[in-house]
């Protein structure tokens, strides 16, 4: 029932930002987080962020604290991640999904979401 479209990516330069978008419906009315991952190639995918539908939950890795933001719009059932001061290795596919009530370390895997979407590319690069 949930179908996610990313937007957002492109090229930027080290230390230049972009900000992601995940729209979709069907997880605005549920207990369900919203997550982002993302996937260099080679690389399993690792998680990025994630934020809850219903509670104030966020989690963010160590990798992209403190750099990127997740947010949402209710009105628009959008999710977005503000990513700044981007890095080379932050180079990668990133995808958001529908995952578990809550934002916790231990839930925050590729293995409790669904409802993938296609995934936008963002590239770091001088």
């Amino acid at each position: 029932q949930v179908q996610l479209v990313e937007s957002g990516g492109g090229l930027v330069q080290p230390g230049g930002s972009l900000r992601l978008s995940c729209a979709g419906s069907g997880f605005t009315s549920d207990y369900h987080a919203i997550g982002w991952f993302r996937q260099a190639p080679g690389k399993e995918r690792e998680e990025v962020s994630c934020i809850t539908s219903a509670y104030d939950t966020i989690y963010y890795s160590d990798s992209v604290k403190g750099r990127f933001t997740i947010s949402r719009d209710n009105t628009k059932n959008t999710v977005y991640l503000q990513m700044n001061s981007l890095k080379p290795e932050d180079t990668a596919v990133y995808y958001c999904a529908v995952g578990p009530p809550l934002c916790f370390p231990g839930t925050v895997v590729a293995e409790n979401f669904n409802s993938w979407g296609q995934g936008t590319q963002v590239t770091v690069s001088s």
